[in-house]
């Protein structure tokens, strides 16, 4: 029972996490800078695969009901399958392999850097295609959009989040095998 609890209070905790990150942006053209990448890194120390990957999901699914947890405190169906969705969407394959990739090498920095670099690209990718057909542009005008203001940016973020998540993961983990009262 007590690691059920500990199971969705966990995952509960890093949706809430993606859900409060989420919607902070700077609008700076049809793809806002966001946090939300910023949250899936974390979450992706801190919990499994398979929890990391089911918190995202939990923020998804509260966006598609219309709960303002996207980016610009947006939500909804439009928001979802509208031009920056294939970003929100290849979230989701970018926090499986980040979190495959952090289960065995979350301590080592260098190897999470290159992971979470590498599966950043699939929400570039996926995100960069969507946005093109949504907004009717080449590819190449969607790329210089909708990715190469972000990499610098998303760079740092991963930075952050190979400094931050460990100690975030070890501070939890210690915190939830304290002696019960």
């Amino acid at each position: 029972m007590e690691n059920k609890v500990r199971f969705l209070t966990t995952t509960a905790l890093m949706a809430a996490v993606i859900c409060v990150l989420g919607p902070l942006s700077i609008p700076i053209g049809p793809v806002p800078i966001s946090l939300t990448n910023l949250a899936i890194y974390i979450t992706m120390y801190v919990l499994d695969t398979k929890r990391g990957v089911i918190a995202y999901c939990i923020y998804m699914l509260m966006g598609l009901i219309g709960l303002p947890v996207f980016s610009g405190f947006t939500g909804g169906p439009g928001k979802l399958f509208g031009p920056t969705g294939g970003y929100i969407i290849g979230f989701l394959p970018m926090a499986a392999i980040i979190g495959i990739v952090l289960n065995k090498y979350w301590n080592n920095k260098i190897i999470s850097i290159i992971a979470m670099e590498a599966a950043t690209w699939i929400p570039y990718i996926l995100g960069t295609a969507w946005l093109s057909v949504q907004a009717g542009m080449s590819f190449k005008a969607a790329f210089a959009a909708g990715v190469l203001p972000f990499i610098i940016l998303d760079l740092i973020k991963i930075v952050i989040s190979t400094f931050a998540g460990p100690v975030l993961k070890t501070r939890l983990k210690i915190f939830s095998e304290l002696p019960k009262p």
